[in-house]
């Protein structure tokens, strides 16, 4: 496996790879892997025949000068994962490598980022954009892996890919879970045994509302979900919505739409999402 933190080394690798017609997978990361992201490494070693991860915790997608500084990274054992389920090459950027100079491009994403985490995470989808795009040009991969944890940042890079007319496809792939039904994240290993203890409530809640569907209208769901995942005591909810699937606008009823329920929690200082389908 190579391990590569210069952009022209990267562009140099992958243009062989090209001329000896090899298709290539493409998933970005932020570090500190689970088997979430390893499954879209896998996914994208069944698909393509070369697969490149990259590990990059991108500034301009925090809002949060604190969330950035705690951010957990651990690039050694990274690497060591990647490498055992048979990665072809890692992509390990500096700041500087990835901002030679400060990016100043700003997206439009029809709306998309107007709702949920957008209005909750000022700018988080445009630095989100920025850095994709930036490594979409630099890999030019086939296609791209994203996991559907993060379902709002998915239908955004559909957008801008559509927008910047990229030649990238664009594969969701399932959220992982742990036994207990906690989505897989790297944020995780930053709660403290008590929160990590009650933060299964958040699946079961949603899991719970899908049972529900024909007795409560989505409003009347969101408030239910609300509620219990705030009688825990510990979890606090910052926004639960019920969107369609395509367009992200909130549903006032179930029929004629794919509708998905989408959440935000704190669990003390650190904050989880989730969504499920209805």
């Amino acid at each position: 496996m190579y391990i590569i933190s210069k952009k022209a080394d990267l562009a140099d690798y992958l243009k062989q790879c090209r001329l000896n017609h090899k298709t290539i997978g493409f998933v970005p990361t932020m570090g500190a892997l689970h088997e979430g992201h390893l499954s879209l490494v896998q996914r994208s070693l069944s698909e393509c025949d070369v697969t490149v991860v990259s590990v990059f915790v991108n500034p301009t997608q925090f809002n949060d000068k604190n969330d950035l500084q705690n951010y957990p990274r651990c690039v050694d054992k990274d690497c060591a994962l990647l490498e055992s389920v048979g990665c072809n090459a890692v992509f390990t950027p500096s700041v500087e490598e990835m901002y030679p100079e400060p990016d100043t491009r700003v997206f439009s994403f029809d709306g998309l980022d107007k709702v949920m985490e957008g209005e909750h995470r000022p700018g988080h989808f445009n630095g989100v954009a920025q850095v994709v795009s930036k490594l979409f040009d630099i890999v030019q991969p086939d296609k791209a892996f994203f996991g559907m944890k993060d379902f709002q940042q998915v239908a955004i890079i559909k957008n801008m890919v559509r927008q910047l007319r990229m030649g990238v496809q664009i594969i969701p792939c399932p959220i992982i879970r742990e036994p207990d039904g906690l989505a897989k994240s790297s944020r995780n290993m930053l709660l403290t045994p008590e929160y990590r203890a009650v933060a299964p409530a958040i699946h079961k809640a949603l899991y719970e509302a899908t049972t529900m569907k024909d007795d409560l209208k989505p409003e009347q769901l969101c408030e239910w979900i609300t509620k219990t995942i705030d009688a825990t005591g510990l979890l606090q909810a910052e926004y639960v919505q019920i969107v369609d699937f395509d367009t992200l606008m909130p549903v006032s009823e179930f029929e004629g739409h794919h509708a998905i329920a989408c959440i935000a929690v704190w669990a003390g200082k650190v904050r989880l999402i989730d969504n499920i389908e209805f």
